[in-house]
């Protein structure tokens, strides 16, 4: 445990048993728009920072006793598949369902993230957001399992999160570890007993990918 207790400070038995809810749909951006990897070495163009699957669990492991991964499957998209079978293979369970496409219309000059198809109607120019969200299903199983551990290890920076961690804490009596990235919520961040960056376990989760070129 000897890379998890530099970033859980202070008694690691106050901990008890640790539970980690990975809301993948949400820590799968973390990095994307970083410019150095986990050592601290600028990324060369066409380089970017990708999660590892088995990293993440690897890491997740050494502190958890059971950790559970939810995301999103789009059955036309190679790479959402292959995500859920490795994180059926490593982790404690695997949560999901299909995501669904949202029709928005683009407002002018509004920018799209490269790669994402446009399309036009009538109404003009429009793409499909994929939505998938998967806050119910973390915050269930959160309280139907809250008789199995003693801290809720939440990965996402949704502050829609702030509710159950207080209830968690009020209600149950429970610890709450937040591991989170970028703008979080004081709502949220308030309410945790201990909130680790992402940016503090760059290293041990990810990988330098080259970036397809379109």
């Amino acid at each position: 445990m000897d890379n998890t207790k530099s970033n859980l400070p202070g008694d690691w038995l106050q901990y008890g048993r640790i539970f980690t809810f990975i809301d993948f749909g949400n820590v799968n951006y973390w990095y994307e728009r970083d410019e150095r990897d986990g050592n601290g070495r600028e990324l060369f163009k066409g380089e970017k920072l990708v999660i590892g699957i088995e990293q993440l669990a690897t890491y997740v492991k050494t502190f958890s006793v059971h950790s559970r991964f939810y995301f999103g499957l789009d059955p036309k998209q190679n790479k959402s598949i292959a995500i859920i079978a490795k994180a059926r293979k490593f982790f404690s369970k695997t949560v999901t369902k299909p995501i669904q496409k949202i029709k928005h219309y683009l407002s002018d000059g509004e920018n799209v993230k490269v790669g994402w198809e446009r399309n036009s109607d009538a109404r003009g120019q429009y793409i499909y957001l994929p939505k998938c969200n998967f806050d119910v299903e973390m915050c269930v199983d959160a309280i139907r399992l809250a008789d199995n551990y003693d801290t809720f290890c939440l990965f996402s920076s949704d502050s829609d999160f702030a509710s159950l961690t207080d209830y968690l804490k009020r209600a149950k009596n429970k610890k709450v570890i937040l591991f989170s990235s970028g703008y979080v919520s004081y709502w949220l961040k308030d309410k945790v007993d201990l909130n680790i960056n992402g940016q503090a376990i760059k290293k041990q989760i990810t990988f330098k990918k080259i970036k397809p070129r379109l």
